[in-house]
């Protein structure tokens, strides 16, 4: 067997009419056989695959991939700048998630951050060339034309997250409202009743979910709704800091805050200690997504945890299988597949 190696190694790469010979079967036998068919005897299957560990022969997967019209490539799409990818851990778990789940695949994943129309624009010539076979995309806005631009050119992708209710893209989703509903039904249980939100950017269902959440669970506490309580952001730290300062200024009677991230929770909180706010004495504070921020902070931030990377993991499974299918965007908007996460509340010192 060794000296086969040797043999084959001395005359270069081992071809595979070589296996083909060696395992006394035709070339495209040992094609099917090298290639995962079903539609060979158990005992032509261990003569080739005895064959190619003699050879040692290796696939030539880009030939392989040319000659079935695959890439062998999926994109993760991110419509967001670097600072928000590396500031906020949500993303971090969605690409560990989908990382982990394509590691025993034989895909390479590509990574890729659209910022601008003409970028955009690239990607979208990029993708439409198929040099790819699918595309995951996460943090998309409602009027992001990228999704429609998949629909289009008939290439598999899912979401994560959704533009809309009537989001017409296979996605897989966080119960943002429920878990917002249940982040301030703790804390109306708590006896608060002066309770502001901080939202994350509205043109993003996520947020506008997690903000009919908060003022359903106001509802249900015949607490009032009150405008004056609402403020604005857009998931960063610094978008935070604003909206508390905001919120203080119209509403400083406020006893809590629910904020729509962590990382917003992390920028409200130093705010309310320059105003000599103790947390969670005179203000409670609540975030959401359950991310180290939320462990590390002082007190530890009472979070709504969201299944981020497991979201991440779903993305790829649902992805493969439309691939494997060759079910593409364009499948009747019924029959499309979408799961909905839960979402649940760890309380903390915070609130």
């Amino acid at each position: 067997m060794a000296a086969a190696r040797r043999r084959g190694a001395g005359r270069g790469r081992p071809t595979l009419e070589e296996v083909a010979a060696r395992a006394g079967v035709g070339r495209g036998t040992a094609s099917r056989v090298i290639n995962g068919s079903p539609r060979v005897s158990d005992r032509t299957r261990a003569a080739v695959e005895q064959a190619v560990a003699d050879l040692g022969y290796v696939p030539n997967r880009a030939a392989r991939a040319l000659a079935a019209n695959r890439a062998d490539a999926v994109a993760l799409v991110i419509p967001e700048p670097e600072t928000r990818l590396f500031a906020e851990p949500y993303f971090s778990d969605i690409i560990r998630g989908v990382a982990c789940e394509l590691a025993d695949t034989d895909l390479q994943l590509l990574l890729t951050l659209v910022r601008t129309a003409k970028e955009r624009q690239r990607l979208a010539d990029y993708l439409a060339a198929h040099r790819v076979d699918g595309v995951l995309m996460i943090s998309a806005h409602a009027a992001d034309p990228l999704p429609d631009v998949l629909e289009r050119i008939d290439i598999p992708a899912v979401l994560g997250g959704r533009r809309s209710a009537r989001e017409t893209v296979a996605h897989v989703d966080s119960d943002n409202l429920g878990g917002a509903r249940s982040a301030v039904t703790h804390l109306a249980e708590r006896g608060r009743r002066t309770i502001a939100t901080i939202t994350g950017s509205l043109d993003m269902y996520t947020a506008q979910c997690r903000l009919d959440g908060y003022r359903e669970a106001l509802d249900a506490a015949d607490l009032p709704r009150d405008p004056d309580l609402v403020e604005r952001a857009d998931f960063t730290e610094e978008g935070g800091r604003r909206a508390m300062a905001a919120l203080l200024a119209r509403r400083p009677d406020l006893d809590a805050v629910f904020a729509a991230s962590d990382v917003m929770a992390a920028g409200a909180r130093r705010v309310l200690r320059q105003h000599g706010r103790k947390v969670p004495d005179d203000v409670a504070l609540v975030g959401y997504d359950d991310s180290p921020v939320a462990r590390h902070m002082d007190p530890p931030l009472t979070s709504v945890r969201q299944a981020t990377e497991e979201m991440g993991r779903a993305m790829v499974r649902v992805l493969l299988e439309q691939m494997a299918t060759r079910e593409t965007p364009t499948t009747a908007p019924g029959t499309r597949p979408h799961l909905v996460l839960p979402a649940e509340l760890v309380p903390r010192d915070s609130s």
